[in-house]
């Protein structure tokens, strides 16, 4: 069959084109642009690319047109391929159909957190031999590829509450059926789709609803939305970690959280020592621990496992070095996510300072939802640089003085090249890629710390 990918380069469909391929499909697809590191996932499985959205790349002998959320009417190849009779689907219901539908399915949901518990517990259960499918949305460290088939009985799977296609507003999350469900955190979080965070713990409850008896959620009993969630109606056993009687817990056994214990319901595991960091990467290993005996799995034999996971890309991913000087990237957007990051950044190093670089993209962002919190999101940051990309609220005022708000994305590598001195650690933070630019100011602050 061949199928055709609508918005291929966003974490969840460069997923699906994976999985297609390696169950022998003919793949191509288009998006508006293509960027590392899922483009260069896309290149290496040998899906056709096309750059922009051109009725042209709607080839007859295409069997299926799969359309990302991305897509909206009026968007020309989409437009093209209704009116051309194309028979077209959901990546996430393409995805049951196709692959979960036969699989015992661990999906992992909440506000932060998903892409590294995640990818954390696909390596845990493939060390541990189960050899399990999954779909990551982000590129795991410890594998070649973000998704993959696998041979045995589990598939695991980051679960988004976002919306599924533009024919199709439930979120993507109804469509995975799991047997186990990780609930880590629930935060109010895309505005543009839900109003408000009662409108949130309703589509979770949804999910709650349709796990079976047979199977087990893990939640996070710290979390006051979540509790509220399944105050509605609970059918499943469940594993909690953090709060709760009986609930699994974690130890940080330095300031940076690179060394931990944790006590399992009376079991102890530990010490570990990992490369990863803060109190939020602690609560992602309790859950994926959790998840992981729900499928079976010791988790007292795991702790080699997580030592050698190597985390995801862009989850303070360095990606350049020179002069005293360290840059990370990272996908953080959500203030929670940011305090996080920043936070567990200055327990590892410090009083070296510390210069954010952040573009507020998200559709929560560009509503100005979360615009009150960013100066406590910001705390841990000696400088702030903000990249604003024409938001229509006032971004001066969301922050401290000592912020440096710019209006063009190609001002960022000028700016930080007149501001870093030695020791100083750059991090920037966004779900996106600063209007095009990110590549071009990684590239341009590499040769500057070489010079």
């Amino acid at each position: 069959m061949r199928i055709h990918i609508l918005g291929i380069c966003g974490t969840f469909m460069a997923g699906i084109a994976q999985l297609a391929v390696e169950l022998g499909h003919e793949v191509s697809g288009s998006d508006r642009q293509f960027a590392p590191p899922m483009s260069r996932l896309l290149e290496c499985a040998g899906v056709r690319l096309y750059t922009g959205y051109d009725p042209e790349h709607l080839a007859p002998e295409i069997d299926l047109v799969l359309m990302g959320n991305v897509v909206m009417r009026g968007n020309p190849e989409l437009e093209a391929a209704i009116d051309q009779g194309f028979s077209f689907d959901s990546g996430p219901a393409w995805l049951f159909r196709e692959v979960l539908k036969s699989r015992r399915v661990i999906a992992v949901a909440g506000t932060h957190g998903k892409t590294t518990t995640t990818a954390l517990l696909a390596h845990l259960m493939d060390q541990a031999g189960a050899d399990p499918g999954f779909l990551i949305g982000g590129v795991p460290h410890n594998f070649p590829v973000s998704a993959r088939l696998g041979q045995g009985r589990w598939f695991v799977i980051e679960a988004d509450e976002y919306d599924t296609a533009f024919f199709d507003k439930r979120p993507k999350f109804l469509h995975y059926r799991p047997w186990i469900l990780v609930l880590n955190n629930l935060e109010h979080d895309h505005a543009d789709l839900y109003p408000d965070l009662a409108s949130l713990e309703q589509v979770f409850h949804e999910l709650v609803r349709a796990v079976p008896r047979a199977g087990r959620i893990v939640v996070n009993g710290q979390d006051q939305a979540l509790s509220r969630v399944l105050e509605r109606g609970l059918y499943t056993p469940l594993t909690r970690v953090l709060g709760g009687a009986e609930a699994w817990l974690a130890e940080s056994l330095d300031p940076a959280g690179n060394r931990f214990r944790m006590d399992l319901a009376g079991r102890t595991l530990g010490p570990v020592t990992w490369g990863l960091s803060g109190e939020h990467n602690l609560a992602n290993v309790l859950a994926a621990l959790g998840a992981a005996e729900a499928a079976g799995v010791d988790p007292l034999r795991l702790g080699p496992a997580l030592a050698s996971f190597g985390g995801v890309a862009r989850r303070l991913e360095i990606v350049a070095t020179g002069r005293g000087i360290t840059v990370y990237d990272d996908f953080a957007h959500h203030p929670t996510a940011i305090r996080a990051t920043l936070g567990a950044l200055r327990a590892g190093i410090g009083t070296d300072r510390v210069v954010a670089v952040f573009e507020p993209r998200s559709n929560s962002m560009k509503q100005g939802v979360h615009a009150a919190r960013l100066k406590d999101a910001f705390r841990d940051a000696d400088v702030t640089v903000v990249f604003n990309p024409g938001l229509t609220w006032k971004v001066e005022d969301a922050f401290d003085s000592h912020a440096q708000i710019l209006d063009r994305a190609d001002r960022i590598l000028p700016a930080l090249i007149s501001i870093l001195h030695p020791g100083d650690r750059v991090v920037f933070l966004s779900n996106g890629d600063f209007s095009g630019e990110r590549e071009r100011i990684y590239n341009g602050l590499r040769q500057h710390l070489l010079d």
